[in-house]
Formats: C-alpha cells, sequence, structure tokens
C-alpha cells in the first residue's frame, strides 16, 4: 500500500463563527484537498448553545473528520483521542478503498470475517505509528475563550508527547483567530516541537469576534502553501495520502 502523509486541521472553539465565510464550506473543501478537519468544542459549566454545537457536528460532517463536545478539565485526553480516532478514520478508508482495488468490488473493513479483519485492523494501527502527520491547530481566541486558553495550551503540550512517542513525523502548526491584527494570526510555523509554544501562549490577546471561516481559509492556504514549497525543493514524485483515497 502507498504510504504518504496524513494532513488534519484541528479546530479548536467553544461558540458560534459569526463573521466570513461559512465554516462548513470550508472544511468541505479542505476533504477534498484530502484534508480531515476535526472539532473539538470546549465546554464551560454546561453552556454551549444548540447553534453552536451544530455547526462544531457539521464543519466535522462535512471535513470528513471527528467531533466532541467536551469539559475544559477533560481537554488534554480529549485532544489526543480525536486526534487518534481521526487518524484512524482516514487510514480506514484508504484500507477500504484499497480492499476495493485488491478484490475488485466494494467491501468495507467491517464486512471482513473476523480473522481477515483482525489483519486489516493490525495494518490499519501499523500506519497511525508509521505514518507521516502534518496536523495544524486552530484555536479560538474570542472574549469566551480566555480563561480556558492555559487548558488548551497544556492539552497541545500533552498532544505532542503522544505523537512524538509514534516512529511517523510530526509536523505542526498552529494558528490562532482572531489575531491581534486581522482575523487570523499564525502562532507557530510547521515545525515537529509543538512544546515551543509554551512562550507565546502566555502572550495571547483574548477578544473580539470568531472568524472561524477566515480561520480555515488560512489553514487550507498554510498547507497549499507547504505543498508548493515542497514541490519547490524536490524533484521527487511524492506520493499523498489524497491520491490514494
Amino acid at each position: 500500500m502507498k504510504t504518504g502523509t496524513l494532513k488534519q486541521i484541528l479546530l479548536i472553539t467553544d461558540g458560534c463563527s459569526n463573521q466570513g465565510e461559512d465554516p462548513v464550506a470550508m472544511a468541505a473543501l479542505a476533504n477534498e484537498q484530502g484534508i480531515s478537519v476535526n472539532v473539538i468544542g470546549v465546554v464551560e459549566n454546561d453552556v454551549i448553545d444548540e447553534k453552536g454545537m451544530n455547526e462544531i457536528e457539521n464543519i466535522a460532517m462535512s471535513g470528513g473528520g471527528v467531533s466532541q463536545i467536551v469539559y475544559s478539565q477533560t481537554l488534554s485526553q480529549t485532544v489526543q483521542m480525536v486526534t487518534r480516532k481521526a487518524m484512524t478514520q482516514t487510514l480506514q478508508g484508504v484500507v477500504n478503498k484499497e480492499l476495493k482495488h485488491i478484490l475488485g468490488k466494494s467491501v468495507m473493513i467491517d464486512e471482513l470475517p473476523p480473522d481477515q479483519r483482525g489483519e486489516v485492523m493490525e495494518v490499519v494501527d501499523e500506519l497511525g505509528e508509521t505514518v507521516d502527520l502534518e496536523l495544524l491547530v486552530l484555536v479560538d481566541t474570542s472574549a469566551s475563550m480566555k480563561h480556558k486558553l492555559q487548558t488548551v495550551k497544556e492539552a497541545l503540550l500533552d498532544l505532542s508527547l503522544s505523537l512524538n512517542a509514534r516512529m511517523g513525523n510530526n509536523q505542526f502548526s498552529v494558528f490562532v483567530f482572531p489575531g491581534k491584527k486581522k482575523d487570523v494570526e499564525k502562532l507557530l510555523d510547521w515545525t515537529p516541537e509543538l512544546e515551543s509554544l509554551t512562550g507565546v501562549f502566555s502572550k495571547l490577546t483574548v477578544g473580539g469576534i470568531t472568524p472561524t471561516g477566515p480561520a480555515m481559509k488560512e489553514a487550507l492556504a498554510h498547507f497549499n502553501k507547504k505543498r508548493s514549497l515542497r514541490g519547490l525543493l524536490s524533484n521527487d514524485d511524492e506520493q499523498y495520502f489524497e491520491e490514494s483515497i
């Protein structure tokens, strides 16, 4: 099976977008480009309105990803769980298409006999540990997130430790929205070291609108910019997971 790079956007927010492009449409566009969009809705004191919950679910559904509503005190475990679950979900999709290619008919992993299903899931698990990962994290820094940002920072550091235990290469990038001077601000460019966030997070300013759609549009542009640079720097015909899917 061809291997390549698994691409994910992880959106961490606690409310509804209220400016710019439709985030659900942006998530669908990302999914078309082979980038899954996962959303974690952070709840405090049982408060999250129905509109916000629907938006979180719809973004993840359109983005081919996973969504989860979570209390801020359990955010760390959830960030790791959602990232891993989304990786497995994407890899299962790749394997299902590969099975169709091999068997000449559409067969889902769940439809295989138990012994074959076990073997295929072993392949999925192994890929999950060895495949390269590009994870772009979008953090909502609107006013209501003020007391949750310390928890978000700790959750991302825990995620870094968890993913760095894998054999595959990790590249992380972090954007916040709204930024100081514009809708979206890059906090961290592509790096394997998510822990370099520590110093920057304490200086974040919170407040204002929630431009989720523009933030996702910027995230897509950042992935495409990385791809263009990679093409300029290498003459190799690199394979991406979206080519397999």
